[in-house]
């Protein structure tokens, strides 16, 4: 990774717009849109490298109700698109790559079957979503807990061809209270594979923090971004800059 980490504008979907969820409560939802393709084209012209799609009620009941809407963000970018929640079977990530999904996110089906990644994978690139309360990892839409611990699940998926991690500390999320960095900085210790931290990002010095943060002479690969966007704390475009630029020329 050169430049520093890329910027993924998130756009949680539930009924068919953009939401926001409070430590994943699907109880605390704030709506901030009705036209997903819109807020993506938004994101898209202020600079964002990618567009981070999860189906929120996929990701709960496993129906991938919001697909359309994820193809319909897909067809109206350039950039490319990551997309999660509710992906079960090698059918339903071949479903997704066909509409173009660039890489895909596999989460709760990934800890139930760690094999499913490896066959994913030989279709396209692939990330293993691990949504953590504290050190647990959580599976159903954050409904759940696995009995796994984030340290077991780094090395179970590292040599199962997925080409990133998608981290998210589930007490952060959507709180703007910042990122859980010590977490992070276990997470780049214990693996190789690219980390994308997600969770708690609310003001542009959290985004710094995480530019600058570094394991081994590693980093993060990208960071997360979601309520801080639509409340206005965080504005794309300094946010790209801050990423990118905080390595300065390499």
């Amino acid at each position: 990774m050169t430049g520093g980490p890329a910027l993924f504008p998130a756009i949680d979907l539930r009924g068919g717009r953009c939401v926001r969820l409070l430590r994943g409560d699907y109880g605390q939802e704030t709506v901030y849109g009705d036209d997903p393709v819109a807020q993506a084209l938004a994101f898209q012209e202020a600079g964002a490298p990618w567009v981070h799609v999860v189906d929120l009620d996929a990701a709960r009941s496993g129906d991938p109700v919001n697909r359309p809407i994820v193809a319909a963000v897909v067809d109206a970018l350039d950039v490319p698109v990551q997309t999660g929640g509710g992906v079960r079977s090698v059918e339903d990530a071949e479903v997704l790559f066909t509409a173009g999904v660039r890489r895909v996110v596999l989460g709760t089906a990934a800890v139930e079957r760690p094999g499913l990644v490896a066959e994913v994978a030989a279709l396209g690139s692939v990330a293993v979503g691990l949504d953590v309360r504290g050190r647990e990892v959580a599976i159903h839409g954050w409904t759940e807990g696995s009995g796994l611990l984030l340290e077991s699940a780094l090395q179970r998926f590292g040599g199962l061809g997925a080409e990133a991690l998608v981290i998210t500390q589930i007490e952060r999320d959507g709180t703007l209270e910042g990122p859980d960095l010590e977490m992070y900085r276990e997470v780049l210790a214990a693996t190789p594979l690219d980390v994308l931290a997600s969770g708690g990002v609310g003001m542009p010095g959290h985004l710094d923090d995480l530019a600058i943060l570094e394991l081994g002479g590693r980093r993060v690969a990208g960071v997360i971004v979601g309520r801080a966007l639509y409340e206005g704390t965080v504005d794309v475009a300094d946010a790209v800059r801050r990423l990118t630029g905080s390595r300065g020329t390499p």
